[in-house]
């Protein structure tokens, strides 16, 4: 009887003791990051690299996800507004999505899948190399080098991106809008200037924040610990990137409801 309850838990309990090892390791790389991105030397150059990396590379598709998007969102709350006579809340409906969910999330999400991914393969090939081993060799820090500056450039550029893609997304509700939904021009930006509050604008940039935290420190993560090979690095990229996008959707649920969530 005590055997077969024994037997009946382990598994269980392996997987929560696994489970906790996992948070603790990455709670001690997130500590060592945050110590060596506030500790000299600073890499400035290497800071600049990361921004344009993660921020002016992927404009792209940051932009166009948001304009699709918001282009989408408008024209299904005007078929959802004319069950009740509301098409008139378009303008103010589209705004406030795109500005405090969608712009943030999808942003968050699209940056994760390109970002999260090229930081794990190339910290991960640099590890199974033994380059990041060098480094230490020579002294340098791999974490002043390599991490903190990835993760700064990554909590500041991930504000100004979402700016970018939230207005974009307002932009693709707006062409929608006016162009094949009868919208009058003026009065479309009126409504939009109206309804949008600072607080709406707080929120994004904070979430936006948080998710260039994570991307950064999944990416920087996984990529750090690869093992095994090309094997390996093709796993800590997958882990990367799902890892980051299970975190974003968790963070953004849990700053949107007890944050901003009065």
């Amino acid at each position: 009887m005590t055997d077969a309850l024994v037997a009946f838990f382990a598994h269980p309990g392996r997987a929560t003791l696994a489970a906790l090892a996992s948070i603790g390791r990455v709670a001690l790389f997130t500590l060592r990051a945050l110590a060596a991105a506030v500790r000299p030397p600073y890499y400035f150059g290497r800071l600049v690299e990361q921004m344009l990396i993660i921020g002016w590379f992927s404009l792209p598709v940051v932009g166009l996800t948001a304009v699709f998007t918001g282009a989408a969102l408008a024209q299904q709350i005007f078929v959802g507004g004319s069950r009740f006579n509301a098409e008139s809340t378009v303008p103010a409906v589209t705004v406030i999505a795109i500005v405090r969910e969608l712009g943030p999330v999808l942003g968050g999400l699209m940056v994760a899948g390109r970002v999260s991914s090229a930081m794990a393969a190339e910290l991960g090939t640099m590890r199974v190399t033994e380059q990041i081993d060098a480094l230490t060799t020579l002294r340098t820090d791999p974490f002043q080098y390599l991490i903190a500056p990835r993760l700064v450039a990554a909590v500041i550029v991930l504000p100004l991106l979402v700016l970018v893609s939230n207005a974009l997304g307002v932009m693709g509700g707006f062409l929608i809008g006016t162009q094949r939904l009868g919208f009058n021009v003026t009065s479309y930006l009126a409504t939009t200037r109206q309804y949008l509050e600072w607080d709406d604008v707080s929120s994004s940039l904070v979430k936006a924040a948080v998710f260039g935290f994570i991307i950064a420190m999944m990416g920087c993560y996984h990529g750090f610990r690869s093992m095994g090979g090309a094997a390996g690095v093709g796993r800590s990229t997958t882990n990367a990137v799902v890892s980051a996008f299970v975190l974003i959707l968790l963070a953004n649920l849990i700053i949107t409801v007890l944050v901003f969530g009065t």
